[in-house]
């Protein structure tokens, strides 16, 4: 049992995950600035070499606790999504609530947006120029709910709407005006319009 690839991979698993969580709490208590290789080994209980195995090198880490947070996040919107079938402005509505209130309260995107210029360049970019995980992730969970809730909105309609709301929530993550409230209902409003 312990040599079967089932179980290879279930350790190899498990030990990522690890190896995440204690960067991205690494992170959070430091900024990624402050975060080394042989930091996260030691906080996992492994070698630093363990950890470049594993990612390759701080870019792959980084990349890695993105894709992991973006996860653990996409379940929850689409529960959201789902809870108000197929009311376009009360699903994005709520969505977008949640979206802007998690990205606020998350302990990992704060320590991105205020870590020092220079080390953040790693982790920033999965918010700014590089965010195709965000993005990507956001609109493959919108669009999956609204094809199965507005299956009469034609396909381009569709894509246009979600490419645009999507675009301009991770644009108020990073630059918030209004209380995520005001700012969802304006998102919701934009959304139903591009629909029609």
């Amino acid at each position: 049992m312990g040599d079967t690839p089932s179980y290879r991979e279930s350790n190899r698993a498990r030990l990522r995950e690890a190896l995440i969580a204690a960067a991205r709490d690494l992170t959070v208590a430091r900024g990624w600035d402050g975060v080394r290789m042989v930091d996260v080994a030691k906080a996992a209980g492994v070698s630093r070499q363990t950890v470049y195995n594993e990612f390759g090198g701080r870019g792959g880490l980084a990349e890695a606790i993105a894709i992991s947070e973006v996860d653990s996040f996409v379940g929850r919107v689409r529960d959201e999504l789902r809870r108000h079938g197929s009311d376009a402005y009360a699903a994005c509505r709520a969505a977008s609530v949640l979206t802007l209130r998690e990205a606020a309260a998350n302990p990992l995107v704060r320590a991105i947006l205020t870590s020092g210029r220079g080390g953040a360049d790693e982790l920033l970019p999965f918010l700014t120029t590089r965010s195709d995980i965000v993005l990507n992730a956001g609109v493959a969970v919108l669009t999956q709910w609204a094809r199965e809730s507005l299956p009469a909105t034609p396909p381009e309609t569709l894509a246009r709407a979600v490419d645009a709301v999507v675009r301009l929530t991770v644009s108020h993550i990073m630059l918030p005006r209004d209380t995520p409230e005001g700012t969802a209902a304006t998102l919701a409003g934009i959304f139903v319009r591009l629909l029609h």
